[in-house]
């Protein structure tokens, strides 16, 4: 079982360089289930449209996850509830629209992979303690039991707290990933326990930036300069980022893990 998982696809650059990119990177890499994060898909580079969404599933995307931008595009609260493929976090308010776990079918229909959506509350928004909604995912989501493999997107700030919850989740889950910070990590690497993990995926979008946002006038808001205008992205070639995890389908764990990232200004790993 071959799991690719695609951090943050930022703006039009990002969306672009998925409809280039994905089909080949699915076919080469024999991927059987895809995850990305859509939360900075939209043209503004935060939140995510019904359009995109759905375009992204057809480009042969299986769920999407999100963040602390999962809102920003307000259409989003609505056809979320009819949309189970595209995850909030689970840990928002007790009330918020949509899921944020699910278990759901591969393509040809052979296994069930459960992806569960969480949030850090180290430097983010408001929301439920993600250490006690770890715990009830691993006491409610069993590994071979409800689902064949389970992957976690922790999109959170800082780091320690995406380790302490890749180590929670150890020999309980194929792989534990991060998201959020748009840049990525150099550790990938599988757990003792046999749970895949890599603190940040980076972002798909252009790394000529500031975290995918226009680079000058990034510059000009935090000079303060009064000309500054609202983030907006920066529309250069976008890089890929992700990683591939190869499960074992008898246990559901990593056997192995490699990096992703293909295309616009960072060195490739492909």
């Amino acid at each position: 079982m071959n799991i690719l998982i695609l951090g943050d696809i930022v703006g039009p650059s990002g969306r672009d360089a998925l409809n280039k990119n994905l089909s080949s990177i699915i076919k080469k890499k024999n991927i059987n289930f895809t995850i990305i994060n859509g939360e900075n898909s939209d043209d503004s580079g935060v939140g995510i449209t019904k359009e995109n969404t759905n375009n992204f599933f057809e480009l042969g995307v299986d769920v999407i996850t999100t963040g602390n931008h999962v809102w920003d595009q307000k259409e989003t609260m609505s056809f979320i509830k009819n949309e189970p493929r595209l995850l909030r976090p689970q840990n928002l308010f007790e009330g918020s629209p949509g899921q944020g776990t699910g278990i759901f079918l591969t393509k040809d229909k052979k296994f069930k992979v459960a992806v569960v959506n969480l949030m850090g509350n180290v430097f983010m928004k408001k929301c439920d303690d993600i250490f006690e909604a770890a715990v009830k995912i691993k006491n409610s989501i069993k590994l071979k039991k409800d689902a064949d493999f389970i992957i976690v997107d922790v999109h959170g700030e800082i780091t320690s707290e995406k380790m302490a919850l890749g180590h929670f989740f150890d020999g309980k889950v194929t792989g534990v990933i991060g998201t959020h910070t748009h840049v990525p990590t150099s550790d990938a690497h599988i757990f003792k326990g046999g749970t895949a993990y890599q603190t940040d995926l980076g972002m798909c979008g252009d790394y000529d930036s500031v975290i995918g946002m226009n680079k000058d006038n990034s510059l000009m808001k935090f000079m303060k300069n009064q000309s500054a205008k609202k983030h907006y992205p920066a529309l250069g070639e976008a890089t890929i980022s992700g990683l591939v995890v190869q499960a074992d389908d008898k246990t559901g764990l990593a056997k192995s893990v490699e990096s992703i990232i293909l295309g616009g200004s960072l060195q490739e790993r492909i």
